[in-house]
């Protein structure tokens, strides 16, 4: 799973270079996420904006990831399509995560 890594101010951001998560990339997706969070601090926001597809397996990879993060760790979510959105919402995963609408939307922070 293709996954890039840059710090924007007090958010560490991951973006999500694929543009599916599904049961066929759920664990390369864990173990990406796992390396690219070990050192990463405070904040991190998930940038799935060229993501186009999630299935349950691909959703369950998200919230485990969620779970090996570190005390301090936090995990948000940015720049969801339509389809991703809705699965987020009909799964009630919104309360869970916080979401922002894209990446300009992060509070004391730019994307770049």
């Amino acid at each position: 799973m293709d996954l890039s890594s840059t710090v924007s101010g007090h958010y560490t951001i991951i973006t999500v270079n694929a543009p599916r998560i599904d049961s066929a990339a759920a664990i390369q997706f864990k173990d990406a996420m796992r390396a690219a969070t070990q050192n990463a601090a405070g904040t991190i926001v998930l940038d799935l904006g060229h993501v186009g597809f999630i299935d349950s397996s691909g959703l369950g990879a998200v919230v485990a990831s969620m779970k090996q993060l570190s005390g301090g760790q936090r995990l948000d979510l940015a720049a969801l399509k339509p389809d991703v959105a809705k699965v987020f919402r009909l799964t009630r995963m919104g309360s869970i995560f916080q979401i922002h609408e894209n990446l300009d939307a992060l509070p004391h922070a730019k994307a770049g």
